[in-house]
């Protein structure tokens, strides 16, 4: 079956029943970053889905500026789902518009040749990630990418780029065998460690393993997981994303696992819509059903599964940052605060505005510096009103994004993931050995 053309995405009668759910009220425009930034009627999900159905009656093309312009902004935060009365599904309609834009697109040699090494050639591939990481861990530690900052010599992307390098391990867990259970075993799950978690932060994955092995279970790691395919599905690729989400299907339904979990919100959102995303293949939609059956967040997990409630004390006045896709897509709100409640010493403060995006939304902050930096920047000042010491994140974008955050604010705040404050009060406890590192 022939691909649908990008003018044909756009007039399908699913596509111009979810624009008929809008009846333009505005309740969404509140919650809109970037309609916070740039205070323009287009710049807002009324005004986006106004283009599209212009576009979808033919009345702009899409390749018209002011089109490709705001729905290029568009963070896809999806905060503005929660905030509208009629269910507009805005993540679905901005997919669908995106996924035709891109085909309508031209891009130039350079921009094709860099968009398929990062898209096909890289994230797909852990093991290549490995090595950049590697790469740039040398690159920190000669003192080299200090010398960058110092001369700020790299084009504005690029700068973009580095400024969003945290500082690299070049450690990374064993996943070859299962991280055995701690005490008494209560249940067998399966890891989704990510691409660029797992290469850039694999210190969160190893906290990750180390708090799910303290409260009971045996994790295990499909060695043949890939990326999840969200960058390449903001980036219009559908058939790529499509082609990740059956490959990782496949590795984890190979095993039997009471629960398969990931650590970060973006991913997360995805691995959950992999049904929807395979709903008219014939061989993976009920695969992907199963699939999905089984996915759930860290911090969803251990909420209802902990068997071992930390007792060591962090004394810590944290405030929360929440991933949009954890809090708008998949709705997990309550879950993370819960348990940072359940450790002693932590001091919560909640930010004023907790539903605005940080300005990470995948590659936004690299190919939109500019409004990208102008809502961290905004982001920023409402997690310095709290006075918090440790900013707390569930989400490997908005990770990065808040420790570009925190140089350019000048706060003195660590930012950790959620699972990194267990395992240091599990590691506090100091009652046992085996509760820090038990895999060499």
């Amino acid at each position: 079956m022939s691909q649908p053309t990008s003018s044909e995405l756009l007039t399908t009668p699913r596509f111009k029943a979810l624009l008929n759910q809008c009846i333009h009220c505005g309740l969404c425009l509140p919650a809109c970053p970037t309609y916070a930034v740039f205070g323009t009627e287009m710049d807002a999900p009324r005004g986006r889905i106004a283009l599209m159905r212009a576009a979808s009656d033919g009345r702009i093309q899409l390749r018209d500026s002011g089109f490709v312009e705001h729905i290029d902004l568009c963070l896809g935060c999806r905060a503005c789902e929660p905030a509208c009365p009629s269910g507009v599904q805005y993540g679905a309609l901005l997919e669908t518009a995106r996924i035709a834009l891109e085909q309508a697109r031209t891009p130039g040699i350079l921009e094709r040749a860099v968009r398929r090494l990062a898209l096909y050639g890289m994230l797909p591939y852990i093991r290549r990630l490995r090595w950049v990481a590697r790469l740039m861990h040398f690159y920190q530690v000669i003192g080299f990418q200090r010398l960058v900052r110092e001369t700020n010599v790299l084009p504005k992307r690029l700068r973009a780029m580095d400024a969003l390098m945290p500082p690299l391990s070049t450690h990374s867990p064993d996943y070859q065998q299962p991280a055995p259970a701690i005490g008494p075993k209560r249940g067998r799950v399966a890891f989704f460690h990510g691409c660029v978690q797992e290469a850039f932060l694999s210190d969160v994955n190893r906290a990750t393993l180390r708090v799910l092995q303290r409260n009971g279970y045996e994790v295990h790691t499909p060695l043949t997981q890939t990326c999840c395919g969200v960058a390449q599905l903001h980036a219009g690729e559908e058939g790529l994303a499509r082609s990740l989400a059956c490959r990782n299907i496949d590795a984890f339904l190979a095993g039997s696992y009471d629960a398969i979990i990931n650590n970060s919100g973006g991913c997360g959102a995805i691995l959950k819509e992999y049904a929807h995303l395979l709903k008219d293949d014939p061989v993976y939609a009920g695969k992907a059903a199963r699939f999905v059956a089984k996915v759930t967040d860290i911090g969803e997990f251990l909420v209802d599964h902990l068997h071992e409630p930390p007792q060591g004390e962090v004394r810590v006045r944290a405030t929360y940052v929440d991933s949009c896709h954890l809090r708008n897509a998949q709705r997990v709100i309550r879950q993370p605060r819960d348990l940072l409640r359940a450790i002693p010493g932590v001091e919560l403060v909640e930010l004023k505005h907790p539903d605005r995006c940080c300005g990470s939304a995948g590659v936004y902050n690299i190919v939109q510096v500019d409004a990208a930096n102008a809502i961290l920047d905004t982001k920023m000042a409402d997690i310095a009103s709290t006075g918090a010491d440790t900013i707390v994140t569930t989400n490997t974008g908005c990770h990065l994004q808040l420790l570009v955050g925190v140089r350019r604010a000048g706060l003195k705040a660590r930012v950790v993931h959620l699972v990194e404050l267990l395992d240091q009060s599990y590691a506090a406890e100091k009652i046992c050995p085996r509760a820090t590192e038990t895999r060499r």
